[in-house]
Parts: C-alpha cells; structure tokens; sequence
C-alpha cells in the first residue's frame, strides 16, 4: 500500500522517512571526511559539492514528505499513548523538521552571501541573497550550530523508536518498518 493508513504508514512515507535517513548520513559523512583532502584540492571541493547537493535533495523531499503527511492519516498508535508523550511526540517531529528544512536552507543563504553558484545536480539553483560577507559569517555559524544540534535530534529521535518498542511496547516502530511478507 503507498498510502498510509490508520493502521500503519505506507510504503511512500517509509520510503522517504529512511531515504531521509540514508541521506542525512550521506551529507555528515561528506562534511566530516572532507578533511582527508587538503583545503583547495578537487577531492575536498568534490566532497563539500556533494554536501551542497545532497543537503537541498534533502530539502526537497522534506517537503514531499510534508506534503504526504498533510495528505493522509497518521497510524494510531497503539497502546496510546499520554497527553504528555502525544505532546513530546509532536514537538520532537517539530523539532526535527525544523531541522531538516532550516539546516539545507541556511546552507543555501550561505552560499548565496558567498557570491557562489548553488549546484544542484546538473542545475544552478538561484542565489537567495545578494552576495554579503558581513552576514556570511552568521549565517555559517548559525547552519554549523543547528548541523550540531542535529546529531542530538536524530540520538533523540532513535533513542525515542527504541523506548517506545522495547519499554512502552507499542507499534511506533513497527509502523515505520516496511511491512514484512508473509
């Protein structure tokens, strides 16, 4: 089933939630290796390219993904769950989609006060600003800051899956699983 339905997501959502996943290691792993070439070599701008790319491919499927959410229900989850965790639960998804728009679209503004081209696979991507070094420097430091911030949410959100399978018992994780063929 690609729709998600009361009982459990379909397989359009799941697709795109590990898609989401499988990238976001992608775009750390091209920052954090980046230094096993020496500044200005084609092997580091490579590497800081395909962040750029892959970092607005996120983007772009955090807003099919959102787009799919406002679309079709979300499973229940059963047992249910307390006001309170209903409530940690939806600010945690807050939290994380923020995230993964405001981190690829600070990196966007930051290459655009750069004065540089944004690529994207094939394409260049309008700049979103004029060019400015003045606000450069924030804008890096405000995208470095939530980039950090990320490692936490995505802890967070693991750590979250597993409470909820292993202590609290219940189908959040499974719903998120493809569905197993019998």
């Amino acid at each position: 089933m690609l729709k998600n339905t009361e009982q459990r997501y379909g397989s359009l959502s799941i697709g795109l939630h590990w898609l989401t996943l499988l990238l976001m290691i992608a775009v750390y792993a091209l920052m954090e290796f980046r230094d096993i070439f020496p500044k200005g070599s084609v092997g580091r701008d490579l590497m800081k390219e395909f962040h750029f790319m892959v970092g607005l491919l996120i983007l772009a499927l955090v807003v099919v993904r959102l787009l799919v959410r406002a679309s079709s229900p979300s499973p229940r989850i059963v047992p249910e769950l307390s006001p309170l965790m209903l409530k940690l639960a939806k600010l945690a998804h807050l939290a994380l989609y923020g995230f993964l728009i405001l981190t690829p679209l600070l990196g966007w503004l930051l290459l655009s006060a750069g004065g540089k081209p944004i690529p994207f696979f094939g394409l260049e991507l309008p700049a979103l600003i004029a060019p400015n070094d003045g606000l450069k420097g924030t804008i890096k430091e405000l995208h470095e800051t939530l980039a950090n911030i990320g490692y936490a949410l995505i802890a967070l959100h693991a750590a979250a899956s597993i409470y909820h399978h292993h202590v609290l018992k219940d189908n959040t994780l499974t719903n998120m699983l493809p569905e197993r063929r019998s």
